[in-house]
């Protein structure tokens, strides 16, 4: 089976979309041949049954121009592929959609957001099918396309280290894009909390991230000096974007990783911690159904997320593992096949 692809973003240095880079090395893995169309190509190590073509948006080549590279992509592969998934970007299922009908091929949508604009309406009209992590994933009315798979954790990559070097530090660990769905201001104040009280000798909070937009800079801004007033700054390191690949390590040395997000849908990168078996705390309520009440706090609550913190520090672990879960109910590999399964049937 001979598969194309068509994504944002092929670079296994993003710090967002590094990920991805992964999911095309297993789809090479049970592909005879994988073509990958992205709109901007960096760095990649991929093998020699992928090949990667690329709009140009990493040249300066403008949107019309990018457009015209996509439809010339297009009319060189779609003869030799038996489906076309795109990944992400309704504009490209609706860019493709001509040809892709000329040809008579078949295109799934993989779409995760909470975002329902006219693109998505429109796409999901033009694919033949759509494919989603979680209900609150995509959040179209008209569910009769969308198929419900799952998140894909790769459980070879995110796994607990055989040792860990540390020091004295209780290392609370948080990732995703700045922003303020993402409420670090709690995260802030529930560490002013432990360490006003003297509760955890040597705490440090580490978070993995960038803002992307203007209002998310100024939030940045905001937060960091919400730290400098509390004057708790010698316990807060902003590491900037951390590739995916990367990641591992830092779900490996911390003792908790926070997350904060209000999006409702299932975070991927909390899954990646508990492959890691790192300790996790969640305010979404998407993980109700996954874990238990004590990996769960109150939203906006700096006073039960301490708390919540103070108990996992102290408790013990006694129920299955964390990595159990989602090696059993998130594996990239599982994933992957449920994705080209979607190609064989009808």
């Amino acid at each position: 089976m001979t598969l194309l692809i068509i994504t944002q973003k092929v670079d296994v240095n993003d710090d967002n979309l590094g990920f991805f880079h992964r999911w095309i090395e297993k789809f090479a893995e049970k592909l005879d041949e994988v073509y990958v169309v992205c709109l901007w190509r960096g760095k990649y190590e991929l093998p020699e049954n992928v090949h990667v073509f690329s709009m140009g948006k990493e040249k300066g080549i403008p949107k019309l121009g990018q457009l015209f590279l996509l439809q010339k992509h297009l009319l060189k592969i779609l003869p030799d592929v038996d489906g076309i998934f795109v990944h992400m970007c309704p504009i490209y299922a609706i860019a493709s959609y001509s040809l892709v009908k000329i040809f008579r091929k078949k295109m799934i949508l993989w779409f995760l957001h909470k975002h329902v604009g006219w693109k998505l309406r429109l796409s999901e009209k033009l694919v033949d099918g759509m494919l989603t992590a979680s209900e609150e994933s995509c959040r179209l009315k008209n569910k009769r396309k969308i198929k419900i798979v799952g998140h894909g954790i790769d459980v070879e990559r995110f796994k607990p280290a055989a040792s860990v070097s540390k020091n004295n530090e209780f290392i609370i660990f948080s990732a995703g894009r700045i922003a303020p769905s993402k409420d670090l201001k709690t995260l802030v104040e529930a560490a002013d909390i432990l360490i006003k009280e003297g509760r955890i000798p040597n705490l440090k909070v580490k978070i993995a991230g960038n803002p992307i937009t203007k209002p998310e800079r100024v939030y940045l801004d905001k937060i960091k000096e919400l730290i400098r007033k509390r004057e708790v700054s010698g316990n807060f390191e902003f590491l900037g974007g951390v590739p995916n690949y990367k990641m591992p390590e830092y779900y490996q040395k911390a003792d908790i990783f926070v997350n904060l997000s209000h999006t409702g849908s299932i975070d991927k990168v909390v899954l990646e911690a508990m492959a890691c078996d790192t300790p996790v705390l969640t305010c979404n309520e998407a993980f109700k159904v996954i874990l238990d009440k004590r990996y769960i706090f109150n939203k906006k609550d700096p006073q039960d997320l301490a708390e919540k913190i103070i108990g996992l520090r102290q408790g013990k672990k006694e129920d299955a593992s964390l990595r159990e879960v989602i090696v059993r109910n998130y594996n990239l590999d599982d994933l992957i096949k449920k994705i080209l399964a979607e190609f064989k049937n009808g």
